[in-house]
């Protein structure tokens, strides 16, 4: 008669433990998967912060060539109307 009770409640604390281990490595896991999330939101953020640098230098970029080109078709209006000028002189219209 006693070892029947005994061995009920040692198969419930097998059975609680079972439970238990179960519980702690779904959390381990949890907690990995959770570390992993963190990890790859880092990851996110150093690219967003280093590609919105990038950005900053390309529109600073594309500014600085607008510019140029802006000024480099003056000239060449300049240039062209100086050439005119000069053919004009030399040969004048017949």
């Amino acid at each position: 008669m006693g070892v029947a009770p005994l061995d009920e409640a040692l198969g419930r604390m097998r059975t609680a433990l079972e439970r238990l281990e179960t519980a702690v490595e779904k959390r381990l896991r949890l907690e990995a998967r959770r570390g992993d999330a963190d990890e790859e939101l880092n990851l996110m953020q150093d690219d967003r912060a280093r590609l919105a640098v990038e950005l900053d230098g390309a529109l600073a970029d594309t500014r600085a060539l607008v510019a140029a080109n802006a000024a480099a078709g003056k000239a060449l209006v300049r240039a062209a109307v100086a050439i005119e000028s000069v053919l004009a002189r030399v040969a004048p219209p017949e």
